[in-house]
């Protein structure tokens, strides 16, 4: 083994690493029991107390007595609490005891998770499967930006949702000797987010795709695709995530064997 493929495994794992131990937090993606949808009638929720409604105004409502144990904001709820989601935006969260009851916005649609430290997908994950570390899928790409950030829309993994990401240019690259071109979405924080199908898609991995994300482009536009870290999004892990699909136009014709595999 050469001291470069070396460094590539020992940055990987330690990479994978965090990853794993992000997706094991108590309140992670792991811990996901439910998905609710809410409308403008009250609502009983299997194993919560209270009711649960959104009356179309752009916000939740949540009844409950003291007794119940929910709580806004660290503020017991005692009659009447309202709380306000965001299109696209992580969900508010709202506490029930250990749980977490997250309350989130998809378009005009309101949704409710719950995020339980004892759920049996949490308690029971060991990991997410991977394929070997390889330096033939690392690349260099080129970003081009977009005069201005688009916004687009994509489709979910839930029949008649859409999510509105925010396109900022497009990579270009060569991979198996074939050049490849993807369209960048705005990543979270900084970098960008490479969201993808590939000729794996439903096969050795999952059918609604994968992301890479990387660092901010250099100044002349180069940016390193290290498609060894390629993940799962939430959906291909647990049964209670909205996620988006790719871009239309985001499928490589290569098989891309590096990053996670299938999960589910």
């Amino acid at each position: 083994m050469t001291t470069a493929t070396q460094d590539l495994q020992t940055d990987w794992q330690r990479w994978h690493d965090e990853r794993e131990t992000t997706l094991r937090e108590p309140h992670g993606w792991m811990s996901l029991t439910a998905l609710e949808w809410l409308d403008d009638s009250e609502q009983v929720i299997t194993d919560l107390p209270g009711t649960w409604r959104a009356p179309g105004d752009g916000t939740v409502r949540i009844t409950a007595g003291a007794a119940d144990g929910v709580e806004v904001d660290g503020t017991t709820v005692d009659g009447t609490a309202t709380v306000a989601p965001v299109d696209g935006a992580p969900g508010v969260l709202v506490t029930v005891g250990e749980r977490v009851v997250e309350l989130a916005r998809r378009t005009d649609s309101y949704a409710l998770r719950v995020r339980d430290p004892q759920a049996p997908t949490r308690r029971d994950f060991t990991g997410v499967p991977t394929f070997p570390v390889d330096g033939r899928w690392v690349a260099t790409g080129r970003f081009e930006a977009y005069p201005e950030p688009r916004r687009i829309t994509v489709g979910a993994v839930v029949d008649g949702l859409q999510h509105f990401p925010t396109a900022v240019g497009t990579v270009t690259f060569t991979l198996d000797g074939v050049e490849q071109r993807l369209v960048a979405l705005a990543g979270k924080g900084e970098g960008l987010s490479l969201h993808f199908r590939d000729a794996t898609s439903g096969e050795s991995t999952y059918g609604g795709g994968r992301i890479l994300r990387t660092a901010d482009p250099e100044a002349d536009g180069s940016v390193t695709l290290d498609f060894n870290r390629t993940v799962n999004l939430p959906c291909a892990l647990v049964a209670f995530a909205t996620c988006p699909l790719p871009p239309a136009d985001n499928v490589l014709d290569v098989a891309v064997e590096a990053g996670e595999r299938r999960y589910l």
